[in-house]
């Protein structure tokens, strides 16, 4: 389908004029593409021809307005850092309306009422690593949203004591609707109106078989409690951390939203944090789950005007049960086993490996996708090379063998399960500046071979044999600000 034979939707402006604003993009200078997706064109047929011409690149700077669109940002709440802001709000994404299921955003498009103190600006190196990360979680089978494209320009803006080009990255979603969303319509003149009305959009966005059901606003809230128990399970089981959990960064439709200092784990470490603002650990990668399901009961008391909050907090309580059934689940299929098979689902076995892999300082995926590749127990040579101590390791794989010997499992059965969860890429932090430190001088090309391995990291790609060993000791679990 061509860019002019694409008609937007745009379905927001049922609510109260005071919960959005319409509002005009504010171009970039000189703008120009540097990668396109094809697989997020598949997701609203747009022709892929379409993103190398001059009516796709004035589109992305908003200077070219898709029939049917009618540019808005929206406005929430949210509890940063534990800390309740009362208003927030779209302060540099501009929504366009909908394709196919699919919310068009660009973030980085200019101020809105809600951009506060900021610029209403997204740099560059901030839009590579949200238009990759959010492509490679997909390949990884963990909810998120997508990515269409990114644009540079010749316009710039001050980021950490330094001048960075501005650009634009085009973000798909489902739903753009977070928790926060939720805490400001709560605080509304009309609350329990404006509840309803957002809670029906929810639904009939994210949960339409709930649409004609009984008590369907307590019954959304399960749902998310179940997905986000599976999306918990799904960032701790690969090492993932975003770095930034306050209620406004989370979706009420189970999706990942929102990559600002994200990381995917380099040599294992339980209180990872990868945020530097976040000088009190909260957003550690232990504490996510437990975050998650904070934010839940915040959610859930910003529904007491429609929905009976005691039942939502007795629900509340099958959320860490949930996740970690998934998180075991998961963690055993990494290791080539089945949970169901022992009495704990291998509790005692995982809780020995992580505590190995911490005190061995083992790269946590090239371990995995190591152990996939292993011939035999008398020969671990391929991941004890890369420990920088190796006795832990040694003493954990006496108690894997047994389990495996327990489980009467092969090296090739074990490859089959572990194959398919264990990738050979993932995208690190220190990965992703490579491209950017290119970007930065006009070269585009590695970010869009890194599109490429985000999008297949079970597959060979021989010219990037070395993003598939372990990250470089200097690089390793490094803090980012929440400007990345």
């Amino acid at each position: 389908m061509k860019l002019n034979e694409l008609k937007l939707e745009v379905d927001y402006f049922n609510f109260d004029e005071s919960l959005y604003q319409k509002v005009k993009p504010t171009p970039l200078k000189n703008p120009k593409i540097v990668s396109f997706n094809l697989l997020a064109c598949d997701l609203i047929n747009l022709d892929y021809k379409e993103c190398e011409t001059q009516d796709f690149l004035e589109f992305m700077n908003g200077t070219k307005v898709l029939n049917g669109s009618i540019p808005y940002s929206m406005v929430y709440a949210g509890h940063q850092f534990g800390y309740f802001v009362p208003q927030l709000g779209d302060g540099r994404a501009i929504n366009l309306g909908s394709v196919n299921g699919w919310h068009l955003q660009t973030k980085g498009s200019g101020l809105t009422r809600y951009s506060r103190r900021g610029d209403g600006r997204a740099v560059l190196r901030s839009s590579i690593r949200e238009y990759l990360i959010s492509e490679h979680m997909h390949a990884l089978n963990i909810p998120t949203t997508r990515a269409l494209a990114i644009i540079d320009s010749q316009t710039f803006a001050h980021r950490d004591w330094e001048e960075e080009s501005c650009a634009i990255v085009l973000r798909m979603s489902p739903s753009w609707i977070r928790i926060g969303t939720f805490e400001f319509f709560a605080r509304t003149k009309n609350a329990k109106e404006n509840l309803s009305l957002l809670a029906n959009y929810v639904i009939n966005q994210s949960y339409p078989h709930l649409k004609d059901e009984k008590n369907r606003y307590e019954k959304m809230f399960y749902s998310l409690v179940d997905k986000s128990a599976e999306l918990l399970a799904l960032w701790q089981v690969y090492g993932f951390q975003h770095g930034v959990m306050n209620t406004d960064n989370f979706s009420v439709a189970g999706l990942t939203i929102d990559y600002g200092p994200f990381a995917f784990m380099d040599y294992f470490e339980k209180n990872s944090i990868c945020n530097h603002t976040d000088e009190e650990g909260r957003y550690s990668y232990n504490n996510q789950p437990y975050i998650a399901r904070w934010n839940l009961l915040v959610l859930a008391n910003a529904l007491a005007g429609i929905c009976d909050e005691n039942r939502l907090k007795e629900y509340m309580k099958t959320f860490l049960p949930q996740h970690e059934k998934v998180y075991l689940e998961l963690m055993n299929k990494r290791l080539g086993l089945d949970a169901s098979k022992s009495g704990n689902g291998n509790l005692y076995l995982i809780l020995e490996l992580l505590g190995s892999l911490e005190s061995s300082k083992m790269d946590y995926n090239v371990f995995f996708y190591r152990l996939t590749n292993l011939k035999s127990f008398d020969d671990l040579s391929s991941i004890l090379d890369i420990a920088v101590f190796q006795e832990p390791l040694k003493k954990w794989f006496e108690s894997y063998e047994k389990v495996c010997n327990e489980q009467n499992t092969t090296f090739e059965g074990r490859y089959e399960i572990m194959k398919k969860v264990n990738p050979k890429y993932i995208l690190k932090n220190y990965i992703i500046q490579e491209a950017i430190e290119k970007a930065h001088e006009g070269d585009y090309t590695l970010v869009n071979d890194l599109l490429k391995i985000a999008q297949n990291p079970f597959d060979e790609h021989p010219k990037f044999e070395r993003y598939a060993q372990p990250t470089p000791m200097k690089f390793a679990n490094i803090k980012l600000s929440c400007s990345s």
